[in-house]
């Protein structure tokens, strides 16, 4: 069996997939990656945070239920484990983490994740990548090999 890349997946690229004004090349070299030889590790608020975009871009007229429908189905298809430890942790490691670098606690707690697997961190979001960088977790590059 060949060796699986793992990941922390965040929101940000999960939801680039489902509205086309946000492709770009990075997010779906990642989406390719899960489609083949890698699988995402999400914390426990993921698919709260996700759903609630998805719903979001509904109300903003941007796509339509069905759309969400469709995506939710797309997205629970895809090798997406969700980590149950987060929440244990957001009063001590994850709002330490938000605050000495400037996060929300919910980017905050993709961090601490990452941290805490030991794996890379796909993101969109800069602040979050810069808070990756400061700490020393990898940004992860899709075919890298195992992380």
């Amino acid at each position: 069996m060949a060796a699986t890349e793992r990941f922390v997946l965040d929101g940000s690229i999960a939801l680039a997939w489902c509205f086309p004004d946000e492709e770009a090349p990075y997010p779906q070299s990642v989406l390719s990656a899960l489609g083949g030889k890698a699988e995402a590790v999400v914390p426990a608020l993921w698919p709260l945070e996700v759903a609630n975009a998805l719903l979001t871009g509904e109300r903003r007229k941007r796509s339509s239920q069905a759309d969400t429908v469709a995506w939710t189905g797309f997205l629970s298809a895809l090798p997406i484990t969700v980590d149950p430890g987060s929440a244990t942790r957001a009063f001590g490691d994850i709002a330490n983490l938000a605050r000495t670098h400037r996060l929300t606690v919910y980017d905050a707690t993709y961090l601490e994740l990452a941290m805490r697997l030991g794996v890379a961190l796909a993101t969109l979001d800069d602040a979050l990548e810069d808070a990756a960088n400061a700490v020393g977790v990898a940004l992860y590059t899709p075919g890298a090999g195992t992380a």
